[in-house]
Formats: C-alpha cells, sequence, structure tokens
C-alpha cells in the first residue's frame, strides 16, 4: 500500500510539471521573461539568452499539489505521527518561501533589467528568516535536538542545534542554486537525490516523507522533458531555491541532515569550488584555480559537453546517495 502512494505522487507530479510545459512555456515567451546571460560566462552560452526563465514553477507546482493530495490521502489511513505530519507541511512551506526569494531575484533579473538581482546580503536575510521559521514551527510542534550520526546513533545536541541547523540550511539551498548552470544538471541531480531520500524515508519508517521524496523526484523528471539540452525552458532562482528548500526539508524531515553531504555532494562540491576560486582570487590578486567556477563551468572549459557534465555529475550523485543509505543503516 506505501509503495502505491509513492508511485501514485510520483506520476501525478510529473504529469503535472510535464504538462505544464505546454502553456507555460508559450506564456514566458509572451511576457518575455527571458534569460540574461552574464558577459563573464562561457562565450557559447550567449546562444541560450531569451531562453525563458521561471520554468521552476512547472515542478512546484507539480510537488505542491502531489504531496499535499497524497499525503493527505495517505494519512486518511495512517498513524504517522504529528510531528512527522507537520514536517511534512513545514518543509513544503519553507521551500515554497524559498522559491518565492528566488522569484524575487528573477523578478528584478528580467523586469527591473538587474542581472544580478537582489543584493547578496538581501537574499541571505530573507534565507536566514525563512531557515529560522522552518526550524522554530519544528521546535513549537514538539521537535528536539536530536539526530542521527552514522555509527553513533542519535544524538541529542543541545540549543547548538538550531543555529547550526540554520547555517546548514542556508548553506544547502545556495549550494543547490549555483548547480543550476547547465542544460538539466540541477533537475537531474536532485532527482537522483530525492529517490535516494525516498527509499531511506521508506526504510526508516518515515512514509508521509518517502511520498514527499517521490513526488520531488517525478516534477524534477518532468520538468526535465523541458529542460534537458538544449533547453527550452530554465528553472531560475525560483526553481533553484525551491529545490534548495526541498533537499533540506527532506533531510530534516527523516532527522538525518548529517546525509545531505554524501546525497547532496555534488552541491557541496559546487559551493565550495566557487567559494575556493573567489578567495584565491583575492589573495593572489588575480590567479584562478579553476578555469571558471562553479566547477561545472571548469568541465565546460576543458571541452566537457553540457550532457556529459549532467550524466558524470548524475552518477556522483548516484555514489552518493548509495553511500548515504549504507550509513542511514549503520
Amino acid at each position: 500500500m506505501t509503495g502505491m502512494w509513492t508511485i501514485i505522487a510520483a506520476a501525478v507530479s510529473f504529469g503535472i510539471s510535464a504538462l505544464m510545459g505546454v502553456w507555460l512555456i508559450p506564456f514566458l515567451r509572451k511576457v518575455h521573461f527571458g534569460s540574461t546571460i552574464l558577459e563573464d560566462g562561457p562565450k557559447w552560452h550567449k546562444s541560450k539568452q531569451g531562453t525563458p526563465l521561471m520554468g521552476g514553477f512547472m515542478f512546484i507546482a507539480g510537488i505542491i499539489v502531489s504531496t499535499i493530495l497524497c499525503v493527505t490521502l495517505f494519512h486518511s489511513t495512517s498513524e504517522e505521527t504529528r510531528l512527522a505530519t507537520i514536517k511534512i507541511y513545514a518543509g513544503l512551506l519553507m521551500a515554497v518561501a524559498f522559491g518565492a526569494v528566488g522569484f524575487i531575484d528573477d523578478y528584478i533579473k528580467v523586469v527591473k533589467k538587474r542581472n544580478l538581482g537582489l543584493k547578496a546580503y538581501q537574499k541571505l536575510l530573507f534565507q536566514f528568516l525563512v531557515a529560522a521559521a522552518y526550524l522554530l514551527s519544528i521546535y513549537l510542534s514538539g521537535g528536539t535536538s536530536t539526530t542521527y550520526i552514522p555509527f553513533v546513533g542519535t544524538v541529542d545536541i543541545g540549543l547548538f542545534y538550531w543555529p547550526i541547523a540554520a547555517i546548514l540550511i542556508v548553506g544547502m539551498v545556495n549550494a543547490v542554486n549555483l548547480t543550476d548552470g547547465i542544460d538539466g544538471l540541477c533537475g537531474s541531480v536532485t532527482f537522483f537525490g530525492a529517490i535516494f531520500f525516498m527509499m531511506i524515508a521508506s526504510f526508516s519508517g518515515y512514509i508521509g516523507m518517502s511520498i514527499f521524496s517521490a513526488a520531488v523526484a517525478g516534477g524534477c523528471l518532468g520538468f526535465l522533458i523541458w529542460n534537458f539540452h538544449p533547453a527550452k525552458v530554465f528553472m531560475g532562482d525560483t526553481g533553484s531555491l525551491f529545490l534548495g528548500g526541498v533537499v533540506c526539508a527532506l533531510a530534516f524531515g527523516i532527522d538525518m541532515p548529517i546525509l545531505m553531504i554524501p546525497v547532496g555532494i555534488v552541491y557541496i562540491v559546487e559551493m565550495f569550488s566557487d567559494i575556493l576560486q573567489v578567495l584565491y582570487f583575492r589573495a593572489t590578486h588575480g590567479k584562478r584555480i579553476f578555469k571558471m567556477a562553479p566547477i561545472h563551468h571548469h568541465f565546460e572549459m576543458c571541452g566537457w559537453s553540457e550532457v556529459k557534465i549532467v550524466l558524470v555529475f548524475s552518477v556522483v550523485t548516484i555514489i552518493g546517495g548509495v553511500c548515504a543509505f549504507i550509513l542511514s543503516r549503520v
């Protein structure tokens, strides 16, 4: 019965996400919501100028509708705890709030013609407020400062848990955002990540969270129909920040945020490649570690095709997901 709900959740989310592209992409073209390619990006990306932005609404709609529908129907026949249910909806709301921050950023880029969107401090302020609201809702609902650590078990970190959790959430959300740089990359990596979170949640008894994960996987797959190279639409910050919130919601929802490291290894490498590039550039007055950062652009500059990068990074995510599954059982 449980497996049926995960399949339904994935199918509903996939269907909504894929079918929305039929209407949304022409609409975004009609209102001229196209992307602006930065001058410091790879030169061959200039051909993508004007590709519709904010396609993330496709999987956002699919994931929201599928999760609410399937989790509600599942809970009508189950006895999953109140806290587990709250974590699903609080996590979904957190993802939507991060997506809203991304929408503001995209809107400024497209309508206000400011290529860089929100200022960094503005984006971080909004993101920490969203993370704090999510964690507060969990705390007020009876959530504790305990977390699972492989080979150790469940550990109570105490008051330090909450600020550390907020930093982890904001960091991961921005890491996912950095991964959205070439056709199909963020959607593919998040698809495989969601599959492994679905497996871990199911085997750990978090059935509602498993359904949520399946909805995420289905939504990403439906979007990839339109976003895989050559992309007909981009998810924009609206979509990538939403997916960042989703990844965090899945990890914290099963009380195993540490598993974001192996499952999200690609996100983390992308983020640190960018940080290292900036720090090294400043320290050496203009020298670079990578040909371009984040690291997917480095591989592009080395001659890798976008499809090859997506394939390799997806395989890395699968390996990380397998490791995460093993670690969740020890």
